[in-house]
């Protein structure tokens, strides 16, 4: 029997947004302190619950089902009081831990942003925010496919609030986009699912992993297609080339800490193929190491990562800037988790948990850079010039001026040394996003590229490869490539917006707007400091992806809890409690 936390701790990080979002549809529209506040309580307190089950699976202590006798390095929870495959299950392990930690992370981070009165700018922005964080829980938590796309459509529909959030044609027509190309994606996961289940009569991802092996040969072409239908839906969310096109006009059109929440985004389209190829196709049949579609996988993450490379070099603006480092972010994780090696894919998510950190912090930074810019007295260059926040695109207030929708100011008392703040803030994220020493991106780029260059591992996916090989170089050029095009590109933004003479006045920021932003930066200066046990935990759920037995183990041996007369059974035989 393992050591227990708490049964039901692991249901908490969904059930927490959701109890909060109801509690404030419940409070109306006039209290709106009341829920902001409450907006920031129960996110921090689910920070402090996803940091409790990183530490409880790191330390073999997982929550799960009473009397499960497996290894305390997986959660387990019987939603329905149902052993698997029957029923809806969750599954907590090192990587489904690590990126609730990460959405935890910018979640309070972006909700103590909105505490600015960015509440403002729209109807049930705090509840749609809340019931993000729940769809982003439940995609990492969930066992079965089914549940999958139901928490994917969940955070959708909240995103597509979100995201329309506050007026202007930019946003309205960046918004329709984003919500066209996820309708169809949802589509073709849902009839992706429909011929998976066709074929294996069943949607648990565990036992998906043993009737996938066991397929009859006449229907390896429905199970690879079914795959194929479902990778071209967690592709168009990850933001691959050509199905990316959505990214930069919706994230940078839309308002501070949603783009910083949405940067967590695309990282689930990642986890799911990542979660789904490693159980489906890490034991089939086929050949020892049998990977479906890897080559494809790494040929993409390339373009994905050079189409990112050539819009960072051709953007000025940098909500654009911070947009297209978050497609050089997918290309170079799409490429490594196509490569498949141990040691190439525990570097890549400390590349992932780093870099998505980094760009939400420079989400952030945008409006504040932006207001700044607005007290100009002059606006030469006006056509290079970054767009104005969102609630002031169809207004005319005075300049320097942020209203929300009552019309009254958005800022605060000015705080001294305001353009130093931001001057460090954009040097922080520069360092981050470059890979640029000392930070935690310079350690993570160092990790995938000495992994490139060591491609002989024991203990992978496949055949360790006797040379490293083309597409090994490939990537390790475009790593470095990527690093010197976002150096340029921000650097350039930098010296435009800091460095060239004006007179221009300090802006007036408000300190709870400053404090999410120095949160991220010390988050990543954390991970910088305590890189190592950071890197053995990346590095431990790389190697879980390559033993899937031991997920698909743990599912089938959590027990449900017994009823009253099973439990008054056993208490009269004395066999149980």
């Amino acid at each position: 029997m393992r050591p227990d936390l708490s049964t039901h701790l692991l249901v908490l990080p969904i059930l927490l947004p959701l109890v909060t979002a109801g509690v404030m549809l419940a409070l109306g529209e006039k209290r709106r302190v009341l829920k902001t506040w409450l907006n920031v309580l129960s996110t921090a307190v689910g920070m402090a619950v996803a940091l409790l089950l990183a530490w409880s699976v790191h330390h073999n202590l997982a929550p799960g089902s009473v009397g499960t006798p497996v290894s305390g390095s997986f959660g387990v929870y019987l939603a329905g009081n149902w052993a698997a495959p029957f029923g809806i299950v969750l599954v907590l392990d090192r990587l489904s831990a690590a990126l609730m930690l990460l959405t935890s992370l910018l979640g309070l981070a972006a909700s103590t942003f909105v505490a600015a009165r960015w509440d403002r700018v729209g109807v049930h922005f705090l509840p749609l925010f809340q019931i993000q964080l729940m769809g982003l829980n439940g995609a990492f938590l969930t066992g079965d496919l089914f549940s999958l796309f139901v928490f994917f459509e969940v955070l959708l529909a909240a995103s597509y609030g979100l995201l329309l959030q506050g007026s202007g044609q930019r946003r309205v027509s960046a918004g329709l986009h984003y919500i066209a190309m996820n309708l169809v994606a949802s589509s073709l996961f849902l009839i992706g699912a429909a011929m998976l289940y066709g074929v294996t009569g069943t949607l648990n991802m565990a036992d998906l992993a043993s009737r996938v092996a066991q397929t009859d040969p006449t229907d390896r072409g429905l199970v690879e297609a079914a795959a194929a239908i479902l990778a071209i839906a967690f592709l168009s969310k990850a933001a691959m080339w050509p199905l990316g096109f959505w990214l930069v006009p919706a994230y940078s059109a839309a308002g501070a800490p949603v783009a910083a929440l949405f940067a967590i985004m695309t990282k689930v389209g990642l986890y799911a193929l990542l979660r789904l190829w490693s159980l489906l196709f890490a034991t089939a049949v086929d050949a020892p190491g049998f990977r479906f579609g890897a080559e494809w996988l790494v040929v993409g993450g390339l373009v994905t990562l050079l189409f990112g490379i050539f819009g960072l070099l051709a953007s000025r603006q940098l909500g654009r800037i911070a947009s297209f480092s978050l497609i050089v972010s997918s290309g170079t994780l799409l490429a490594a988790f196509g490569i498949g090696r141990t040691a190439l894919t525990g570097g890549a998510l400390y590349y992932l948990f780093t870099s998505t950190l980094a760009v939400g912090a420079m989400f952030l930074l945008v409006e504040l850079i932006d207001r700044s810019r607005l007290l100009e007295s002059e606006h030469p260059n006006a056509d290079d010039a970054d767009p104005v926040p969102f609630f002031l695109d169809e207004l005319e207030p005075p300049r320097g001026t942020n209203l929300d929708e009552f019309q009254d100011a958005l800022i605060g008392r000015a705080i001294p040394a305001a353009i130093a703040f931001l001057g460090l803030g954009f040097i922080g994220c520069t360092l981050l996003i470059t890979g640029m020493p000392p930070l935690s991106g310079f350690i993570a780029k160092f990790l995938m590229l000495s992994a490139l260059v060591q491609p002989t591992i024991n203990g992978e996916f496949g055949a360790p490869d006797p040379v490293i090989t083309a597409r090994d170089w490939m990537l390790f050029g475009l790593i470095i490539a990527s690093g010197l095009a976002a150096l340029i590109a921000l650097s350039r933004t930098g010296i435009r917006m800091f460095w060239t003479p004006r007179d221009r006045p300090s802006p007036q920021l408000k300190v709870i707007e400053c404090l999410p932003i120095s949160g991220v930066l010390a988050a990543c200066l954390l991970i910088t400091l305590r890189a190592e046990p950071v890197i053995r935990y990346m590095q431990a759920a790389a190697d879980g992806l390559n033993k899937p037995e031991a997920y698909v183990e743990a599912v089938f041996l959590a027990r449900p809890l017994p009823g009253p007369a099973e439990a008054a059974a056993r208490r009269a035989d004395g066999s149980g409690s």
